[in-house]
């Protein structure tokens, strides 16, 4: 009786065990094609649902309640959209004076100016008892700021977007 208490309490990290072990088994069936389609189901399904379920947990006062932290919203935008591009761009000068490989800093470079996935970002909050719903707020936000600004920048220049993206925010630094 107590095993089947603790599974049941502890049935999402189960999942992911499994999900794992599964993996490992059979990897042929999570490769792009496959019978999961991940290209499709991780890319719109698991992230619609994510915030479907989100929002039906949320009670209308807390997500209107979230949106009146000016404060807090402006601290997340710039930490996540100017302070951890600035910090990450310090690293990789560093970095490039190494032997690293240039593809290695390309793709850090890159990583270091996106957004925070909207789908961890929520259920990270959630998981550790925190402000679901400036969550929620902050990682849609956020991340229509940053497609905005990658949009814009190439819209004005009428060019095909570019990879370097510290170009598109306007750092105008590269590797």
């Amino acid at each position: 009786m107590r095993l089947l208490e603790r599974m049941r309490k502890e049935w999402f990290m189960m999942g992911i065990v499994l999900a794992i072990a599964g993996a490992k088994l059979e990897p042929s069936i999570g490769v792009n094609g496959g019978p999961l389609k991940p290209e499709i189901t991780v890319s719109y399904i698991a992230v619609a649902t994510i915030f479907f379920n989100s929002g039906l947990s949320l009670k209308t006062e807390e997500l209107t309640s979230a949106l009146v932290h000016i404060k807090l919203h402006l601290f997340i935008q710039i930490f996540t959209l100017a302070f951890f591009p600035a910090t990450i761009w310090l690293f990789l000068q560093l970095l490039s004076i190494t032997p690293i490989n240039e593809w290695l800093l390309k793709g850090l470079q890159t990583v270091g100016c996106m957004p925070p996935p909207v789908s961890s970002a929520v259920i990270l909050t959630k998981a550790v008892g925190g402000n679901e719903a400036a969550a929620i707020f902050n990682s849609a936000f956020g991340s229509f700021l940053a497609t905005q600004d990658c949009c814009q920048e190439q819209t004005w220049k009428h060019e095909k977007p570019k990879h370097n993206f510290w170009h598109v925010r306007g750092m105008q630094a590269s590797l």
